[in-house]
């Protein structure tokens, strides 16, 4: 299943190793401007960054818009983009074929789907796949920017290293900040010891995980479609979507399981004539929709699966134990990449449900 979405659907298609990567968009309304280079932006920021903290592998992810855009703005059809692959190496995946990768859907996709299944680059399980996320995200950002609504992620934590970013920052400092270093963090200090342990873990054959955080401001209250299309559950079910995540939070998130209800309620305030809450433990989401107030949520991205370091696995052939070293071009982290994902994943949810519930054009 390849789509997601009721008014805003988006549709990915393609293969890490195959001709192309792209998203097929419905439901952009007729007339919306659709900024190319915004889309090009988004998609050199998931682009590896310095050859010490990322892959080997130099994909230009050039923008081809193929339907969908007159002038720069939607003629209301299918909206269809695509990048080409173009730095593909096929023969380390081919040699492996029969040895699962420890971490990867190799083995489980064997299964599923036959021994015939392209599964080099690792196929469509790949984090190539996220290529189509980040254009459809960018479009969505567009849509929800005209109502006023600005969405943001950021690096929270790479390993042990963490950094503390208030909540009440502005947006527009955080990104900023954020976009002037390479590991994606809006904290200068956090983010040099965070490059340094990706170098470090690095010449070790070995890789990190690490925090992404998004931010959202200007939700309209109300936003949302109780029960199961919740704020929190589309962005959740898009989350889960992006290789690699392997945990979600919102607002206070775990840590209120060990809050008292008088410690985690949000008491309700008048702020310039608006309802506000003094703190935000909810994340800006109660009962399923938008409160008003920030949306504030948190993925946890799983280390590298591939390492060059040896490693145990089977022979599917030989039905016998056998030992890998991952050959390839691999991120040490791939935290970095993934912040303009989440960042568009957000962005898709809630434009879609912006849609549903008549608060976009």
């Amino acid at each position: 299943m390849m789509s997601f979405g009721d008014r805003f659907r988006v549709t990915i298609f393609g293969s890490s190793h195959g001709p192309e990567v792209g998203a097929v968009v419905e439901g952009i309304p007729p007339g919306t401007p659709v900024d190319a280079s915004e889309i090009q932006r988004d998609l050199d920021r998931r682009r590896p960054v310095g050859r010490r903290l990322a892959t080997r592998r130099q994909e230009e992810d050039q923008l081809i818009v193929d339907a969908g855009v007159v002038s720069g703005r939607s003629d209301g059809g299918p909206f269809r983009a695509h990048v080409t692959n173009m730095d593909v190496r096929r023969e380390p995946y081919d040699r492996a074929r029969d040895t699962p990768r420890p971490g990867h859907a190799d083995f489980p996709a064997r299964v599923r789907y036959g021994p015939e299944a392209d599964l080099s680059g690792g196929g469509i399980f790949s984090g190539r796949m996220t290529v189509g996320l980040v254009i459809a995200g960018a479009v969505a950002k567009g849509l929800l920017r005209a109502r006023g609504i600005e969405v943001l992620a950021f690096t929270r934590s790479i390993g042990a290293v963490d950094t503390q970013v208030p909540e009440g920052d502005p947006l527009s400092s955080l990104r900023e900040r954020s976009l002037a270093n390479e590991v994606g963090s809006p904290d200068p200090e956090g983010a040099a010891r965070m490059a340094e342990a990706i170098a470090q873990v690095r010449r070790e054959g070995d890789s990190l995980g690490g925090v992404v955080e998004a931010r959202a401001d200007g939700l309209p209250v109300g936003l949302g479609e109780p029960f199961f299309d919740s704020v929190e559950s589309s962005i959740a079910h898009l989350a889960f979507s992006i290789p690699a995540v392997k945990a979600i939070e919102f607002g206070a998130g775990f840590g209120a399981s060990r809050m008292r209800g008088s410690e985690h309620n949000d008491p309700f305030i008048w702020v310039d004539g608006a309802v506000r809450t003094e703190s935000n433990n909810s994340g800006g989401i109660l009962g399923g929709l938008a409160t008003g107030m920030p949306l504030v949520y948190r993925v946890a991205v799983k280390p590298t699966s591939s390492i060059s370091r040896p490693q145990r696995t089977v022979n599917l052939a030989e039905r016998s134990p056998a030992t890998i070293q991952v050959a390839g071009r691999h991120d040490p982290c791939i935290v970095p990449r993934a912040v303009v994902v989440v960042e568009a994943v957000t962005a898709i949810a809630l434009a879609d449900l912006g849609l549903r519930g008549g608060f976009l054009p």
